[in-house]
């Protein structure tokens, strides 16, 4: 088996590969929105007690 027939998997090669693709993509997003919301909140609560503490 060569690569090339590997890549073109059988004629499906752009659903297999746009599944993989967005299989890929929800996992990273599932990594990175906690991390960014995490940030946020964080940024928001160490505001919200500088407000209180003036």
């Amino acid at each position: 088996m060569n690569w090339q027939a590997f890549f073109a998997m059988g004629g499906y090669a752009f659903y297999v590969w746009t599944a993989y693709g967005i299989t890929f993509l929800v996992l990273a997003l599932n990594v990175v929105i906690p991390m960014v919301q995490r940030r946020q909140f964080l940024r928001h609560l160490a505001m919200k007690q500088k407000r209180q503490r003036l």
